[in-house]
């Protein structure tokens, strides 16, 4: 092993003759003889005693911690009882300072959070900027929290590095900002999620935020991590910690926990990797970051160094910086201004398992130290500090300060030759605590659906006490205990969703998870449990509350109503759930239930209370951002013009939006999402249509300006092969089906002929939807198309290619929905003339072409089939299909068509004479002033009329007529 760290290390004087002289001097010996001579263990041994001697020997007192340690925490007690310092130093980022007062008003354990969505200084891909700082009640930085706020007169300082300075000292070529903790590798129980088997919710109360760690002291040298894991035969970090560290540390002495926890922070610095291969890369700036700050604070307020107590982690306590220390002459150094980035602060439900898995620590272990904290406390000898008015907590007087002149400190004596020389306690086994665990265990089980039974708890009894023996201890620890459970209850076989080793945490203290109170809540969250209260439900309870909503019966509730639907709008899946009722445009529920969970989700009701005031400034805030973002686009808008319609009463801010619709779809050179501009313009059009008097002004600019700009881009957009034919139908759709609305605003229709005779697509399937569109325009007539589909299949090459062209006739129904029953007739036609040989090959790619480009249109397809074909087998054999009837023949320039002796006879002329009116209306219209002719005179139909002259002359229009006619009553 060599020394890892390079960071400036200042000259250490001779300690030859120093406190620590017998112990450096046994250390050293012993490296010689087992290293064969001086070299880099006799440095690291020594070395550590150095940093002992240093640290214990600076006039400010520093009190070394572990994160979440119970012994740091109980160490702490006693000494703020002891000591009453006037002034606490507390590694904890300086700008959280504000944040601490509102701990009164919150149940532990609860994280400090630091948020950035609007980020100046910063790469944009970080957004938004998260951090937080957990705090539990077994730790020692609440304990100087909870002292500092009750105690008058005692000042708290946070001096770490600021929120900003986090990540300003990040690398910005990294993707995304590291967490300060590291991962440890040694943590096998870890489930792959990182929850270690807790539910993921629970889990994930911190989200993605970047934790800040106070005092986390584990190796960070993977090697010596995997020696003192096999040797201490445990699993992982966590329970090698509780077994040598925290047990014998709960009830030492304070200068043995002192000496022992810097050296151990000494020892864990000296062995991890080289500086700037990690995460730790800059604990070098963080003490020079804190030693500054404290020094700028004494020399401005003058206090005395010796009533001042520095809590920090063990591993920056022996610290190597030239800048440790307040002796006069010690150089600052220079801290960077912070960026104009605007941070918000607030606080954030957390949980034990939020803690384990944004730390890397083991399942459960942070949940065994808060029941070996409450066990410490019970058994006496320690009265812990509490912020007055916790809630769920046991109530604790005040700490009365004695202010008594600070005495003399007092000399440091070697307590560690005898700590680490002295064999470890041996306690007794504690058979009434095991044999309430081995109980309680197998009724948990038996709950859980596990076969347990009494020889289980005797055989989990007999197990924890044989597992504790083999790995040298005489009492057994939470974690044999856990390992017994598994062990002799679950065996191979989990019945339920909770394993046993899930159902030991939860017995040893289960995963406490924390609130933040009504009064520590941002001004939004505070806003939207005051407008939901007149739903009389709890909502401030983490289980999920059932809203029933009758609007009509009550409509003072329609409100709530709104509210709902725009958190349902904002907030993540399943916070606010509708089980019934929807909103919609023009559609409005009477009666709604609603599945609430914002008690259970607080954090996410907590961050959006950063965006602003109410929640309908941060959805204004939100659908403004997403229209003006660099990659909107016009289908966005468009969303965004329904949701402000739903949710926001302010024509204003629609018609902005409407606008700003308009300008990206006329920047738009692409048409991918063209179905979506269609569908969303259709329902805004209707809406507005139903509901006002006439459409806005921006409605009408963007019918034309589509209009416009579709036809400019449809023949790029038939031959261009990364165009879909869906797009390409969406645009006809829109045309066609706005066509009526562009024109009468001004727009020309030349515009949309010229571009469908300038289109020339090669694609089978834009092929076909070139020829719905000319038949639309009337530039093919039906029996054209009827034609070329005839040729289509009669030519074996095409056959394989036709379902391509389905497709594009499918997707063709949706400008052209005339085209049903010919789309029936083609694939009728195909069928039918098709032989099985390429039928057969054929069928497969055709289902799966129509399912893939034409799933939402297959529906009109089939309805009219339904209404084309004979609904019983008894029909089948005398129906001929509507299209194969020959309605076409020629007629000569004598010859009445067939069928025009329907205008001279039957009961549309009876109609016609009984009600003359309208004819007469219609007459004087078209200039006629012949009149009716007597009721015996020849009809219309005669061969020597005028009517059947005309009809004989120009044939065209009664064969087009007649057609049209045999079509429909076929299709009917």
């Amino acid at each position: 092993m060599s020394a890892g760290p390079s960071d400036t290390r200042v000259d250490v004087p001779d300690r030859s003759a120093g406190t620590f002289a017998p112990l450096r001097a046994q250390l050293e010996a012993a490296a010689t003889t087992f290293a064969g001579g001086p070299g880099a263990v006799a440095e690291i041994l020594t070395g550590i005693v150095d940093d002992v001697d240093r640290a214990l020997g600076e006039e400010l007192e520093i009190f070394p911690v572990c994160h979440h340690s119970p012994a740091s925490a109980l160490a702490m007690a006693r000494r703020l009882r002891e000591k009453q310092p006037a002034v606490i130093y507390l590694e904890l980022c300086e700008d959280l300072r504000p944040l601490l007062e509102e701990l009164r008003n919150c149940r532990l354990p609860v994280a400090l959070q630091a948020f950035a969505s609007d980020l100046d200084g910063f790469p944009s891909a970080w957004a938004p900027l998260n951090i937080v700082a957990p705090i539990s009640e077994a730790s020692a930085e609440y304990q100087a929290i909870a002292y500092a706020l009750e105690t008058p007169g005692v000042e708290l300082v946070l001096v770490d590095r600021s929120a900003d300075h986090v990540f300003q000292w990040t690398p910005t070529a990294s993707a995304e900002p590291a967490s300060d903790a590291g991962p440890e590798s040694g943590e096998d129980d870890a489930t792959p999620d990182g929850s270690g088997g807790q539910p993921a919710e629970e889990a994930a109360l911190h989200g993605e935020a970047v934790g800040i760690g106070m005092g986390d002291l584990r190796p960070r040298f993977a090697e010596l991590r995997s020696y003192l894991l096999h040797h201490g035969r445990v699993r992982h970090w966590s329970e090698w910690w509780d077994q040598y560290v925290e047990q014998p540390l709960a009830d030492a002495d304070y200068d043995t926990y002192r000496q022992v926890m810097v050296l151990i922070g000494s020892l864990i610095r000296r062995l991890r990797p080289p500086a700037g291969s990690g995460p730790d890369d800059r604990d070098a700036d963080r003490e020079r970051y804190m030693w500054t700050r404290m020094r700028q604070h004494m020399a401005a307020t003058g206090v005395d160094r010796s009533r001042c107590l520095y809590v920090c982690g063990a591993f920056h306590a022996a610290s190597p910086v030239e800048e440790f220390g307040t002796a006069p002459g010690t150089p600052d150094w220079e801290i960077s201004p912070r960026t104009a980035t605007r941070w918000l602060y607030g606080l954030i439900p957390s949980s034990h398992s939020a803690i384990e898995r944004q730390f890397d620590l083991a399942p459960g272990s942070v949940s065994i130290a808060q029941a070996g904290w409450a066990k410490a406390v019970g058994r006496g000898g320690v009265t812990p500090y509490q912020l007055a008015g916790q809630q769920a907590g046991r109530k604790r007087g005040r700490a009365k300060k004695q202010p008594a002149a600070a005495a003399a400190p007092a000399p440091v004596t070697d307590r560690l030759s005898g700590f680490l020389s002295r064999p470890p306690v041996l306690d007794e086994v504690d058979e009434a605590e095991l044999l309430g665990w081995c109980v309680d265990i197998v009724r948990l089980a038996r709950r859980n659906g596990y076969l347990a039974s009494t020889a289980d708890a005797i055989a989990v009894f007999e197990t924890s006490i044989l597992l504790a023996g083999i790995r040298h201890r005489a009492r057994p620890t939470p974690y044999d205990f856990s390992d017994a459970a598994v062990t002799c209850i679950e065996k191979d076989v989990v019945p339920g969703r909770r394993d046993v080793r899930r159902l030991c945490e939860i017995l040893l203290g289960g995963d406490r998870i924390g609130q933040v109170g009504y009064d520590a809540l941002p001004p939004l969250a505070r806003d939207v449990f005051d407008r939901l209260a007149p739903l009389g439900l709890a909502l401030e309870t983490r289980t999920i509350q059932r809203a029933l909503l009758d609007l009509t019966a009550r409509p003072e509730l329609a409100p709530c109503s709104d509210l709902l639907w725009v958190l349902h709008r904002l907030l993540p899946d399943g916070v606010v759930r509708p089980i019934m009722g929807e909103r919609r445009l023009g559609e409005r529920s009477i009666q709604e239930s609603w599945d609430l969970g914002l008690g259970r989700h607080q954090r996410a009701v907590i961050e959006l209370g950063y965006e602003g005031i109410t929640v309908e400034q941060v959805l204004e805030k939100r659908l403004r951002r997403s229209v003006w973002a660099p990659d909107a686009t016009a289908a966005v808008a468009l969303a965004a013009v329904e949701d402000a319609i739903l949710f926001l009463p302010s024509r204003r801010f629609v018609d902005e939006l409407g606008a700003r619709a308009v300008e990206l779809l006329s920047a738009e050179r692409t048409v991918d999402d063209a179905p979506e501009v269609l569908r969303r313009i259709r329902r805004l059009l209707a809406h507005y249509r139903n509901t006002e008097p006439e459409l806005p002004a921006w409605c009408e600019s963007f019918v034309t300006t589509g209009y416009a700009h579709y036809c400019t881009l449809l023949p790029t957009a038939f031959t261009d092969d990364e165009t879909g034919v869906r797009q390409v139908g969406a645009m006809l759709g829109f045309l066609f089906s706005m066509e009526s609305l562009a024109l009468s605003l001004g727009c020309d229709r030349a515009q949309l002929e010229l571009a469908v005779r300038q289109s020339h697509p090669e694609a089978p399937a834009k092929v076909a939807l070139l020829w719905a569109a000319q038949s639309q325009l009337g530039l093919l007539s039906v029996a054209q198309l009827r034609s070329r589909c005839a040729e289509l299949l009669g030519n074996p090459l095409v056959v394989p290619a036709f379902p391509q062209y389905l497709s594009g006739f499918v997707q063709a129904l949706e400008p052209v929905p005339t085209l049903t029953p010919f789309v029936v007739e083609v694939i009728s036609e195909a069928f039918a003339r098709l032989p099985d040989p390429v039928l057969l090959p054929w069928l497969p790619k055709l289902i799966t072409t129509l399912r893939e480009q034409g799933r939402e249109l297959v529906p009109l397809l089939v309805r009219e089939a339904g209404r084309t074909f004979p609904g019983s087998l008894a029909t089948l054999d005398a129906w001929a299909p509507p299209w194969s009837t020959d309605a076409t023949a020629p007629v000569g320039p004598g010859a009445v068509p067939a069928g025009v002796e329907v205008l001279s006879s039957g009961p549309a002329v009876g109609l016609l004479r009984e009600h003359p009116a309208a004819c007469d209306a219609v007459a004087e219209l078209l200039g006629c002033d012949a009149g009716w002719q007597p009721a015996g005179a020849s009809g219309g139909g005669s061969p020597s009329s005028g009517a059947a002259l005309l009809l004989g002359a120009h044939p065209a229009t009664a064969s087009a007529v007649v057609e049209l006619l045999a079509g429909t009553a076929g299709s009917r």
